[in-house]
């Protein structure tokens, strides 16, 4: 069994991501909004508050790998559940390539040598060969580059706090005569939309929930939340205490080093450089690992290809890694890394997941009301949490219009692959009506084709399923059948109770299955009482014994008196 990360391993991954918002997010906020920047970021820091209650609701509830994908694919349906994994995938590709370039170029401000598009793929690279080498190795690194990071934010803040006491207010007085473009309440929602891009990396965590201990999960988020809430509006704070508006605009780009250097002098704008290069490749790692845990849930269920479930001896799917450095350096190579434009996808596919996530705990609430989670997010903070995200969403888009279309360009040929999995059978179908119409049926490449597209409709329709059940009666298993016509490809299901010594099944259960077997002639159910415990043994056992994998098995959402854990039971999807 793999190595379960513990609170500072796990942390550490997704921190990186989140933490190195403070090196772009705090002069982005003060370009929009001046000296209210401070005010816009506690306030991002206030909707990050409401989101820690619904990620722990939802993956309290379904601790399983894949954020916003598990979440939907477990209280809806799978195509729905689709759009929120392709446009995780999006953001963390945005990302990955982000942070890489920006690493190096921070990097190249400290040594001009750099070639800055060959060391960029070098680092991706990297990076990639530490996740293939396990994901408890690459933690290591997190923490290092973690630790590092606070240890030099901290050190920044307290030479800037002194040099401020030591010299006084006029700059911060100064900054706060200048009149703000609009109202103050246009400088602070613009601010605000801008600074959501500082909590990227927040759902970090739900990604590779199930390499995490019991109880860490939670406690990610909490340290998360922390970082951001102290380090990203005090340093927009001190920079408009310690330097003029204007000043402030021409050192956007590295407005931190700038800081180091008038408060603590080379030595700490060299140190807050470095700092800056190690922990947006630590954003790198989170987005290699995070996507990791995605992309391996989506094969399972049959939404990417199965061959890139492949491991290698450390136990990790190699090939996923290896395809997403491969899509990374592409777009790295197609933007000649000019990397402005993937901000829109940047920005837009993250709040973009972050609604889907509340959506997804809406969705819990209504549809899975008992199954039993350790925490809830009350209704008026998660209506008030997705409303702040889409205002954000709203924002942004008014502010940089040519972000959302660069984002459809990116969002559909994403999508097109992932619905193509999904829709396949419909597509497979249409294939052979048109083969038929453009060739005779004596036409030997029409008899291949003919063949090889049948041959894979009948093994994906061969897939069998699994629905526990007991005492559900026709409506409930009514839903069942309409779930799987909707979402899975099969004509064999099984409907499976579990039953001990002094049990036995619900009277009319055996007459209600064969009314549905009538109802849906094109799926063959199958009713099976089965001797023994239901639990995670007699799951294992079954998916050996039928060679039907466990994320093909479903159940519908336990009460709280049932002794496991959804998580316990493996990848089995609660269907109602």
């Amino acid at each position: 069994m793999a190595k379960k990360l513990n609170q500072l391993e796990a942390t550490a991954i997704c921190g990186n991501d989140i933490s190195s918002s403070c090196l772009y997010v705090s002069a982005l906020a003060i370009f929009y909004a001046g000296q209210y920047a401070w005010i816009s970021l506690l306030i991002v820091a206030g909707v990050l508050f409401l989101f820690r209650r619904i990620y722990g609701e939802v993956v309290g509830a379904l601790p399983l790998n894949g954020g916003a994908y598990n979440a939907l694919l477990n209280t809806t349906k799978k195509s729905t559940a689709s759009l929120a994994a392709s446009l995780t995938v999006l953001s963390y590709m945005a990302t990955a390539v982000i942070s890489a370039s920006e690493a190096v170029k921070y990097a190249y401000s400290i040594w001009n040598d750099i070639p800055i598009l060959p060391v960029t793929i070098g680092l991706l690279l990297l990076f990639m060969g530490l996740v293939i080498i396990g994901i408890g190795e690459s933690s290591k690194v997190a923490i290092a580059i973690f630790i590092f990071h606070l240890v030099s934010l901290t050190l920044l803040c307290g030479f800037c706090l002194y040099y401020f006491f030591s010299n006084g207010f006029d700059t911060l007085l100064a900054n706060f005569e200048i009149p703000v473009k609009g109202s103050i309440v246009q400088a602070l929602f613009f601010g605000f939309s801008a600074a959501m891009l500082g909590i990227s990396g927040f759902e970090s965590s739900a990604n590779y929930v199930e390499e995490q201990k019991e109880g860490v999960f939670p406690k990610t988020l909490r340290n998360m939340w922390i970082v951001v809430s102290i380090f990203n509006p005090l340093i927009a704070f001190l920079a408009l205490a310690l330097i003029p508006m204007n000043v402030v605009s021409a050192n956007q780009e590295a407005l931190l080093s700038y800081l180091g250097d008038i408060s603590g002098g080379n030595w700490l704008s060299l140190l807050v450089g470095i700092d800056a290069a190690l922990v947006l490749s630590g954003a790198v790692l989170t987005s290699f690992v995070g996507v990791g845990g995605l992309m391996e849930r989506m094969a399972l269920d049959r939404i990417l290809p199965k061959f890139i479930l492949k491991r290698n001896k450390s136990n990790s799917p190699y090939l996923i890694f290896i395809l997403f450095f491969i899509l990374c350096t592409s777009i790295l190579l197609v933007t000649g890394g000019n990397l402005a434009e993937l901000a829109g996808v940047y920005t837009i596919a993250f709040l973009s997941v972050m609604v889907l996530f509340g959506l997804g705990n809406l969705l819990l609430k209504v549809n899975r009301g008992q199954l039993p989670r350790p925490e809830r997010a009350s209704w008026i903070a998660l209506f008030l949490a997705i409303a702040s995200v889409v205002a954000a969403i709203i924002g942004n888009i008014v502010l940089n219009p040519d972000y959302l279309i660069t984002f459809i360009e990116y969002l559909i040929p994403a999508l097109a692959v992932v619905f193509f999995m999904l829709y396949k059978t419909y597509i497979y179908k249409a294939y052979l009506l048109i083969l038929a119409k453009i060739f005779p049926s004596e036409n030997r490449l029409f008899r291949t084709l003919n063949y090889v597209i049948k041959s894979k409709l009948a093994k994906m329709k061969d897939q069998q399923f699994v629905f526990f059940t007991n005492h559900d009666n026709v409506e409930n298993l009514n839903k069942v059948m309409q779930y799987i016509t909707k979402n899975e490809t099969t004509r064999k299901l099984k409907i499976v109770a579990v039953l001990d010594k002094d049990s036995k099944v619900a009277s009319n259960l055996r007459s209600d299955i064969e009314v549905l077997d009538r109802a849906y002639p094109e799926i063959r159910i199958e009713f099976i009482e089965e001797p023994g415990v239901f639990g995670p043994e007699k799951i294992k056992e079954l998916s050996n014994r039928w060679n039907i994998p466990i994320n093909f098995m479903f159940i519908g959402a336990p009460s709280a008196k049932f002794k496991y854990r959804v998580q316990q039971l493996g990848e089995v999807r609660v269907i109602i």
